[in-house]
């Protein structure tokens, strides 16, 4: 399902301080914490292998993630803070916040396209380019919506859809406070370049010409 929030599986960290974080290091898990949400701190240890993973695939501070550590219950987070090796750029500590049903969290939310058979332009052949196929957006932890819908439905070769035409959830706005692009639909590459050609056909019969008389200073004795 587009947007279904994703688990993090961790596991309770018995020991605190350093020594104990030395010991998840070598045993190939990441020491972390999750704090906030009215209940006291709880220090945890990631697989470092499915850590990284989520590090790379981007955007890891800005995703709701649902923790899950055996004999607590689950919980939703987002990350607060990855800690690195200064040398080897590897994590070495992560925190993670509880949210509440009334937190605001920015985060990526997926933007599903509808109205593609309605499209004049996709009908003449036109290709649709996704722009931004996700938007970050400031929401309620207890109202993140799984998807926004944008429709390209009436739109022409050359026509954009934005982020304003868009209908987001009641109190939800997004992050950048302006009309950006989220997809558009241009002519295809060969339509495109036959138009091109066309162009320069048209600028070149249109280049006025002039009839040149003597060179200066020169008179016609006729």
């Amino acid at each position: 399902m587009a947007g279904e929030i994703p688990d993090i599986i961790a596991t309770e960290r018995t020991g605190t301080g350093k020594g104990a974080a030395r010991q998840a290091r070598r045993d190939n898990l990441v020491p972390g914490i999750v704090y906030g949400g009215g209940a006291d701190p709880l220090p945890i240890n990631l697989p470092y292998n499915e850590l990284l993973k989520k590090l790379k695939a981007g955007r890891f501070l800005a995703k709701l993630f649902n923790l899950k550590v055996e004999g607590h219950e689950d919980v939703r987070v987002i990350c607060r803070g990855v800690q690195r090796d200064v040398v080897k750029d590897l994590p070495t500590h992560v925190d993670f916040m509880r949210l509440r049903r009334t937190s605001r969290v920015s985060l990526y939310i997926p933007v599903r396209i509808e109205g593609e058979e309605e499209s004049p332009g996709l009908k003449r052949g036109g290709v649709m380019t996704m722009v931004r196929p996700e938007v970050e957006l400031r929401c309620t932890a207890g109202e993140i919506p799984e998807e926004i819908v944008g429709s390209v439905a009436g739109l022409d070769i050359g026509d954009t859809l934005t982020i304003s035409m868009i209908d987001l959830p009641k109190g939800t706005r997004p992050t950048i406070d302006r009309d950006f692009v989220i997809a558009n639909i241009q002519a295809p590459s060969g339509l495109a370049s036959q138009q091109d050609d066309e162009d320069e056909d048209v600028a070149a019969d249109e280049v006025p010409t002039t009839e040149m008389g003597p060179p200066d200073g020169e008179q016609d004795e006729s």
